[in-house]
């Protein structure tokens, strides 16, 4: 039987010397009077042309350089959610430097961990920013603001393959990890281009998250400026409801957002978009509910991607390649991915296993920085173990069956979290629903499903609804009433807060 692995050929290989920076602005400065960036809001937006934008970013590795940093050095980035954020972080990377970018809702105990970690050699801070006292050098906007008209630094070229920034993420043993990506990094995400956004360089791209979000720095910035096109941000507390009218406004062709902020749209009227083309969606599991109010509020698709921090989205559907019903699509043209067994043998066609990427893959990180032995367990052979479950059809397209971590046993069996949730979707009366299993006693292990709703409902009729739609030992056992969901400032379910005394 044919086996779960793809393998259609090698992406072009990333041209040498490379800098990442001066690839994302290549295009623009061919249309230095085209807007590259709108920061939009019901009363008007905040516009910089790509001469404008490309200015302040070369101004910036100028102000930088003249601080002392030299190519290699680690700057540690605590900006807030404003165009400063990613001006500085292309500004970095154009000098050579290696920018960390965090979140600002980081507490400076967290920050503190990061400095131990990486031992940067300087620190952007916006005011209000948390952020320990330091004897690393602290530069502030009165400085780095005033960096934008220096004259502009040669971007520093070099070896693809060195380190351009670093990334943190949630390690599955709960440390968070470092990861290093390579200046190709942003070479390999044109896989993407046809492979999810269907983007060009007439489009005009929204995306609904922050500025100092990575979901936001790749899709919503480096990938619309890599093509030339124009990329809208919602200013700062911009509410979910006013973002179908800033789209109409501001003539938005693709949106791009978690599945839920697509969830937030749908409580409210959404007005006609006509230029609106179609939505992306990644994150976390897009459901066919959010899919399909989508389509009839707004008429259009949303194309979901699945992928990591180590190595962006690598499976996707796309305008020109829709998926079928019920798959995340197929792997972009140029990856070489399988699904794999424990030992990392790519099993048959249809047969559950691990997602994992071939060592090869371009967008692959370079490791987790000062954890080589983590580094290390993540590969079997030469495969990359995502520690995510899916199954290949026939037709490359892959089925995500969830978190090896997130997987339920019930009676022996193990059961997806997001097959329940399917099962579930649209009780009477629930609003939200999330599942995991609990550990009753020793060795016991039920599965409970956690609901918002107007008012508590009657457990009994939730349990006969359940037993309707699922086999028995896929069914919840108890059914507990949240006032919310946990999740993460990002609007992700924390699937593993379900499991506390107090889940809320």
């Amino acid at each position: 039987m044919k086996a779960s692995v793809f393998d259609q050929g090698a992406f072009a290989p990333c041209p040498a010397p490379f800098n990442l920076a001066a690839h994302v602005l290549a295009a623009g400065a061919l249309t230095p009077d085209k807007i590259a960036l709108s920061v939009v809001r019901p009363t008007g937006a905040q516009r910089w042309s790509y001469g404008r934008l490309i200015a302040a970013v070369r101004g910036t590795a100028t102000g930088l350089i003249q601080a002392g940093l030299r190519p290699g050095d680690v700057l540690l980035m605590r900006l807030g959610n404003t165009v400063d954020f990613p001006i500085a972080y292309l500004g970095a990377i154009a000098a050579g430097v290696v920018p960390v970018p965090s979140s600002s809702q980081l507490t400076a105990p967290e920050v503190q961990k990061i400095l131990d970690h990486l031992s940067p050699a300087a620190i952007l801070r916006a005011e209000g920013v948390p952020c320990p006292g330091t004897t690393v050098p602290v530069f502030g906007p009165d400085l780095y603001e005033g960096w934008h008209d220096l004259p502009p630094a040669d971007y520093a070229m070099g070896d693809p393959e060195r380190l351009a920034y670093i990334v943190y993420t949630s390690g599955t043993s709960g440390t968070p990890r470092a990861v290093g990506h390579a200046h190709r990094a942003i070479w390999a995400r044109q896989m993407m281009m046809e492979g999810w956004y269907g983007l060009g360089p007439e489009d005009r791209l929204l995306h609904a998250g922050a500025f100092n979000w990575t979901f936001t720095l790749g899709t919503g910035l480096m990938d619309p400026w890599t093509m030339g096109a124009t990329a809208l941000i919602p200013a700062a507390g911009t509410d979910a409801a006013q973002l179908p009218l800033l789209m109409k406004r501001n003539d938005a062709t693709i949106f791009a957002a978690a599945p839920g902020v697509y969830r937030q749209i749908l409580k409210f009227p959404v007005v006609p978009m006509p230029r609106l083309r179609h939505g992306l969606a990644a994150g976390e599991k897009l459901s066919e509910a959010i899919r399909d109010g989508w389509r009839a509020a707004t008429g259009t698709e949303i194309f979901e991607a699945y992928g990591m921090s180590e190595c962006s989205t690598f499976i996707s559907n796309a305008p020109a390649r829709p998926s079928a019903p019920g798959t995340l699509g197929r792997p972009q043209a140029g990856r070489h991915l399988a699904i794999v067994d424990e030992a990392g043998v790519p099993v048959d066609r249809g047969t559950p296993g691990t997602i994992a990427i071939h060592r090869d893959d371009p967008g692959l990180m370079l490791g987790y920085v000062g954890a080589e032995e983590a580094t290390a367990e993540k590969f079997t052979g030469d495969w990359f173990m995502t520690g995510d479950l899916g199954a290949m059809d026939e037709d490359d397209q892959i089925s995500y069956l969830g978190r090896s971590d997130d997987m339920m046993n019930a009676g022996g069996y193990r059961v997806s979290p997001l097959e329940v949730e399917a099962a579930l979707a649209g009780l009477p009366g629930v609003i939200e629903l999330a599942v995991t299993d609990l550990q009753v006693k020793d060795d016991v292990r039920v599965i409970a499903a956690f609901y918002t709703a107007s008012d508590e409902l009657d457990e009994e009729a939730l349990k006969a609804a359940a037993a309707e739609r699922l086999a028995r030992y896929k069914c919840p056992r108890t059914f507990i009433r949240l006032d919310a969901l946990p999740r993460n400032p990002n609007g992700k379910l924390i699937r593993k807060a379900l499991r506390r005394p107090d889940p809320a």
